[in-house]
């Protein structure tokens, strides 16, 4: 019984081993006779039978099968499976030590990513973001070593406003550990002073020693992951979810506290959920990263009049107009912080309607603040002569100085631009 049953199983194998061989037999045929729909029918008959194959038949099978999705690289639909098997063949003989197929398995895979790469890019261009997501992504499929490709797709697919595919692209490049760094390796050319890049830095150091470049450079480019951080940010931001955006601000900036772009995000996040208090505190927390940015101190003064404390938040736009002084926006609200002042004299003056002394005085006291207000003012439209609600606060300041000449010319202005 035993002899029996070695005899079925020697049998089994010998009818399986040909069937696994006229399978490939047939697929070869016809990838050579460019019939790609019957080759991949026979691979998929014979994908079953290769368990037990022979590394031989198993590389063959790899090689054949990337051969039959691949076609004649016209169409891209097979493409993912064709990348799939060819580098499972790769791996299979460098884990063999059997070295056969691979060169031309490389040579078809340097195909397709160059091909599907310039596909990308162009609908990337032409701001066909669907399209561009889904090639960067059959890239990544195709080659995943490359995984600055991936990046790619997520940043398409939200352009493409498909924020969750963006933000779960973005998540698992984190969680993958993906830094994105890398080095570049320039010089510049002597004959037309343009920037040349190199592979590595002996290609750039041999150059330079014949002379045909000169200033090499070495630049180690920084970690794409607070990018990749602000990103996720960004998509949650696009669909309005502003619990989801604080907290993977939040999350992000446990990891990188200094960054200044994350900490901004934070801010406007806070602003669009109306806790101005933590709007300010953000705000005056990038000062000490970023002091010289005037955007800062104009905001954190714009909060500060909105406390009702306009001496101070003169202060703030002061530096900000020290920082930028054409800050036209910065002006204005200066004027405006001073005319703040008006608000106790007017309801003075209210209660004051019968005591024409005292109201008297308070109206000297009201002229003298739109005096000091008005220069702040003047400056502004100065800088920014389109801004109508600057002309409207001047020309009511013109008229209660009774200043007719300029309340006239500015009138005229003003009707030509409302």
């Amino acid at each position: 019984m035993r002899k029996q049953f070695l005899l079925f199983t020697a049998l089994f194998i010998s009818l399986t081993l040909m069937a696994q061989k006229d399978e490939l037999k047939t697929a070869e045929k016809e990838i050579k006779n460019q019939n790609f729909p019957a080759a991949i029918a026979a691979i998929n008959q014979a994908e079953p039978l290769m368990a037990n194959a022979d590394d031989k038949l198993k590389a063959k099978f790899y090689f054949l099968k990337g051969q039959a999705f691949y076609g004649n690289g016209a169409n891209t639909d097979n493409f993912s499976k064709a990348g799939v098997a060819l580098n499972e063949l790769i791996q299979f003989e460098e884990k063999t030590k059997s070295i056969k197929y691979s060169g031309d398995a490389g040579e078809m895979l340097n195909k397709m990513i160059d091909g599907v790469a310039k596909q990308a890019s162009a609908s990337y261009e032409s701001q066909d973001y669907e399209n561009a997501a889904k090639k960067f992504n059959l890239v990544y499929t195709i080659s995943p070593k490359d995984t600055s490709y991936y990046e790619n797709a997520a940043l398409a697919y939200y352009f493409a406003k498909d924020h969750k595919k963006s933000i779960e692209i973005y998540q698992e490049l984190l969680s993958s550990g993906y830094t994105g760094i890398y080095t570049v390796y320039k010089a510049t050319s002597k004959t037309n002073g343009q920037d040349m890049y190199f592979a590595t830095k002996k290609e750039m150091d041999m150059q330079v020693k014949l002379g045909v470049v000169e200033n090499p450079q070495t630049v180690v480019q920084e970690s794409r992951r607070p990018t990749l951080s602000k990103n996720i940010v960004l998509n949650y931001l696009a669909m309005e979810d502003h619990k989801g955006a604080l907290e993977a601000v939040t999350k992000a900036r446990a990891q990188y506290p200094n960054d200044y772009n994350l900490l901004i995000d934070e801010a406007n996040i806070y602003y669009s959920l109306g806790n101005n208090a933590k709007f300010k505190e953000k705000l005056e927390e990038a000062v000490k990263i970023n002091p010289t940015d005037p955007s800062l101190y104009y905001n954190i003064g714009v909060l500060t009049l909105e406390q009702k404390k306009p001496e101070e938040a003169i202060t703030y736009f002061k530096k900000a107009i020290e920082l930028k002084p054409d800050y036209s926006d910065a002006y204005n609200n200066i004027g405006a912080a001073i005319l703040e002042k008006n608000i106790p004299i007017v309801d003075e003056m209210n209660k004051n309607l019968s005591n024409f002394k005292k109201y008297d005085q308070l109206r000297v006291k009201q002229l003298e603040i739109y005096k000091e207000a008005m220069p702040f003012y003047e400056k502004a439209h100065e800088l920014n002569k389109s801004n109508v609600s600057t002309m409207q606060t001047l020309m009511g300041i013109y008229e209660n100085l009774e200043m007719g000449d300029k309340h006239k010319k500015l009138k005229e202005l003003y009707d030509s631009v409302k």
